[in-house]
């Protein structure tokens, strides 16, 4: 039996080929994604003229004085943002497992990077997933949720901003029209948050249509999430669009932009919605859709194209881009890291291995 037990504990060590050839290969992705992530950020600042022409403009700007100081206060809320976005996670991720914010503002960071480089940001979920140490099952319900709540802030937000523009600009002759807008827009408002605190009838759904079974057992941890923990993400979800906001404004104002507060916001609303219902094969894909809402939606108040673009793209430099490159300096060590420590667990473990004379 003490014989059974030892080889329990005692794993199949690893041939040194098979480790080596394990490090290589993470080498290689690691380099992969480093790749990916520098070749998109130069092909998204130089390689386009226009949005070339927008970068030298945020340079200018800032140096010589004009709009700094807007431009200043955007930068200094990213940590913000992204931290904000660390504290959601840090409140689902204790749910499954002990966690520090400081590994959740990690996993944000590493997620955030692989999400970069990968359709729609399913990277996202792999760099939230490897900082746990169990339960990764389960986790991937976990980051939907923190998404998904996201996701409903922004349609709550969205909504009303798009309703705002069909009443002012679309459907002022037409008062039946304009109420089955904003009956239609309660509907859907409602149809977004019903999932979020009765989770089960989202599973039910999943079960009931065939191809989307398979997701269930991803989505089963939804519902043993107290509702308390449901409006703490809410709520983490709705202050850091209000950052999102913000930063957006203060970018308009640094580039000349003067939209009114009241127009100039549902703009901002509309915008964030357009660009989340839109899939993307990447994060510079958003760049494109969300400067093609943002310059129509803003066009509609008279503002110039360029303020509105140059904002744009700032923002998703300062919050995207900026971000995705310090993530790169967790991704390059996390493997590194993780080695180390399960070579330490596996030398005390041997030296803690008692002595059995058979």
């Amino acid at each position: 039996m003490i014989i059974s037990k030892l080889q329990n504990y005692a794993q199949k060590p690893e041939k040194p080929e098979q480790t080596t050839r394990q490090g290589w290969v993470a080498v290689a992705s690691k380099l992969l994604v480093t790749a990916l992530t520098l070749g998109l950020l130069w092909h998204s600042v130089f390689a386009d003229a226009a949005t070339a022409a927008a970068w030298r403009g945020l340079l200018t700007s800032t140096l010589t004085g004009n709009g700094r100081i807007p431009v200043l206060l955007a930068l200094a809320l990213v940590p913000v943002n992204w931290g904000v976005e660390a504290w959601k996670w840090w409140r689902l991720a204790r749910h499954l497992e002990p966690v520090s914010f400081r590994r959740s503002f990690r996993a944000v960071l590493v997620g955030l990077t692989l999400g970069f480089v990968t359709p729609n940001r399913v990277g996202d979920y792999a760099g939230r997933i490897i900082e746990l140490k169990s339960r990764r099952l389960d986790a991937l319900g976990a980051v939907f949720l923190g998404r998904f709540g996201q996701l409903v802030v922004t349609v709550l937000a969205g909504t009303t901003g798009l309703v705002y523009f069909l009443l002012t600009f679309y459907l002022q002759n037409y008062p039946a029209t304009g109420l089955g807008v904003v009956v239609a827009a309660g509907l859907v408002n409602a149809a977004v948050l019903l999932p979020l605190y009765r989770s089960r009838l989202l599973l039910a759904v999943l079960m009931a249509v065939p191809p989307l079974r398979r997701f269930r057992r991803f989505l089963a941890v939804m519902p043993t999430y107290p509702a308390k923990a449901i409006h703490a993400v809410l709520a983490l979800s709705g202050l850091r669009y209000g950052v999102f906001c913000v930063q957006f404004g203060l970018l308009l104002q640094a580039y000349g932009a003067h939209a009114p507060l009241v127009p100039g916001a549902a703009a901002i609303a509309g915008t964030f919605l357009l660009k989340s219902l839109v899939p993307s094969l990447n994060a510079l894909a958003d760049v494109g859709v969300r400067e093609l809402s943002a310059t129509h939606l803003f066009g509609l108040l008279g503002e110039p194209v360029l303020p509105v673009l140059s904002a744009s793209l700032s923002l998703w430099v300062l919050n995207i881009a900026l971000p995705s490159v310090i993530g790169l300096v967790f991704v390059l060590r996390l493997k590194l890291f993780r080695k180390k420590k399960a070579t330490s667990a596996k030398q005390q473990a041997l030296a803690e291995t008692p002595t059995v004379s058979l």
